[in-house]
């Protein structure tokens, strides 16, 4: 098969299985809309600034909880069964895909029950969702990764805190910022380089990622 149909394969058996189960969407959906209503239930101080900080600290651990498990829950055999019928770049490529697409519909989902709860619409709508498509992409991108990594060591969940620490801060300072233009609303044009210093972050972690998988693969 070619790079492209092996890709395809793969995403839809991700999907597939997610489906079946259901497991990652329906945990992290259960743990974003308790966690929010929590913080509703607890009177947060509700001002922007807050709002913005919280909501990202929500969508970081879910991320966490959701992308993690990409590698570190495959069984031996399954990742044998791959390992004959696809190359190392069609699988964390697929991989990215997925964890791309579940991270923007649960961070939709969240954001939408994060506004209803707690009542504050930013300024700019469009740049605060431009925002979080930006995020849930850096998020899946640094995460997947990190996961293949961790996968390979003994103890994965605390390689993969360690590893991701020193990656996703700049990662979260730089939405805190775009996101926090869109609630002041902003011109837009003053989160031009914001948005490109994220998008110039996702570009350079898959560039990485395609380098380095089939190496990690291959072990």
């Amino acid at each position: 098969m070619t790079l492209l149909n092996q890709v395809k394969f793969l995403v839809k058996k991700e999907l597939l299985l997610e489906w079946r189960s259901k497991y990652a969407l329906n945990g992290v959906l259960l743990y974003v809309v308790s966690t929010i209503f929590v913080c509703f239930l607890s009177r947060v101080s509700a001002n922007p600034v807050t709002w913005n900080a919280l909501f990202w600290i929500i969508m970081l651990f879910a991320s966490i909880n959701a992308v993690s498990k990409s590698f570190l829950q495959e069984s031996k055999g399954r990742q044998l069964y791959i390992y004959t019928i696809a190359s190392p770049h069609a699988l964390i490529i697929s991989k990215t895909i997925y964890n791309i697409l579940l991270m923007m519909l649960l961070t939709v989902i969240a954001l939408g029950f994060y506004i209803m709860v707690f009542g504050i619409v930013p300024a700019d709508l469009g740049l605060y969702l431009v925002a979080t498509i930006l995020g849930s992409l850096s998020f899946s991108s640094i995460f997947t990764m990190i996961s293949a990594i961790s996968s390979k060591a003994g103890n994965g969940g605390m390689l993969m805190a360690i590893l991701s620490f020193p990656v996703i801060i700049p990662v979260l300072i730089v939405l805190i910022k775009l996101t926090k233009n869109a609630i002041d609303g902003l011109d837009r044009s003053v989160s031009l380089d914001e948005i490109g210093m994220l998008l110039v972050i996702n570009v350079l972690v898959f560039a990485v990622s395609l380098l380095l998988f089939p190496y990690l693969w291959r072990d």
